[in-house]
């Protein structure tokens, strides 16, 4: 645990979230500022910066982080029309919060991804 992590201090439940899943090793939440009707992250529960971290030091914990998000995605009724799993890694990629975190978004017409340049 990373004491000054924001996901770290959930995990550890000194932080209150909306828990959706949790397995052993993977913690599912509802993000605080959605940008979609379906807006979760999953994490997991040992710390790491980000997701190339993760598949580095934990290839198992990288399949049960996608385990979860799966069953996230269905859970939550988007595996018909579909739903987008992002991983924002680095700066200039977007994180805010640097303990890997998938985003499942879906429940509405998501549109292209980046805009042609």
């Amino acid at each position: 645990m990373d004491n000054d992590c924001l996901f770290c201090r959930i995990v550890a439940g000194e932080i209150p979230a909306t828990v959706v899943h949790e397995t052993e090793t993977t913690l599912a939440f509802r993000d605080i500022d959605p940008k979609a009707p379906v807006h979760v992250l999953v994490i997991p529960k040992a710390h790491h910066p980000d997701v190339v971290a993760l598949a580095r030091a934990d290839p198992a914990g990288s399949a049960d982080l996608l385990a979860a998000a799966a069953a996230v995605a269905e859970a939550e009724g988007l595996l018909t029309d579909g739903f987008r799993l992002l991983f924002n890694t680095g700066g200039y990629a977007g994180q805010e919060v640097f303990h890997v975190h998938a985003h499942v978004l879906g429940g509405t017409s998501l549109g292209p991804m980046l805009a042609p340049r």
